[in-house]
């Protein structure tokens, strides 16, 4: 009897280690859901920005279409990657009624809606003519392409020489 003393000692202690372990591995998948969680919510406010543009460009056949249905080559919706958007007026509710305060607005919003987007605007987003997918050229092509863009923690992204500049992509035929 007197060599058993501690055994039950020693399964209590295992049984702490092993429960200890399995708590910290919850915690660990926890904190990854987090992550992911806001990854999501950053990837689905890309996708609704592109989408509302897409909606607002439909919706104003004029600027987009020439007189042929065609895509212009000069809409005012266009915006190459290192040019600046238009500024947006003082409200943006309801939405204006020129082309030009719409895109502000836009990308006012888009601004607010994607972290540090505001610094990538100008280099980082294009909306374009698009012949096909991740070419500009307003001369050619019938779709057109939207990129908007935004920062993540390092690692998030896929882009080869910034692993943290997240980009979403569309095109769509108007």
């Amino acid at each position: 009897m007197s060599r058993e003393t501690g055994f039950s000692m020693i399964e209590v202690l295992v049984a702490l280690v092993l429960i200890s372990i399995g708590v910290l591995g919850m915690v660990a998948m926890q904190g990854r859901t987090i992550q992911y969680t806001q990854e999501s919510v950053q990837r689905n406010a890309a996708a609704m920005l592109a989408s509302d543009l897409m909606e607002i460009m439909r919706a104003d056949p004029d600027a987009v279409l020439n007189l042929r249905a065609q895509l212009r080559e000069d809409s005012v919706y266009y915006k190459a990657k290192g040019s600046d958007f238009p500024a947006a007026p003082a409200r943006c509710a309801p939405l204006p009624a020129d082309a030009k305060e719409r895109l502000g607005c836009w990308a006012q919003q888009a601004s607010k809606d994607l972290p540090g987007a505001s610094a990538l605007l100008n280099s980082q987003f294009y909306i374009c003519r698009s012949p096909t997918p991740g070419t500009c050229d307003n001369t050619k092509g019938s779709a057109i392409e939207i990129q908007v863009a935004w920062r993540a923690m390092d690692g998030a992204c896929f882009n080869a020489s910034d692993s943290t500049l997240c980009t979403y992509s569309v095109r769509s035929e108007l």
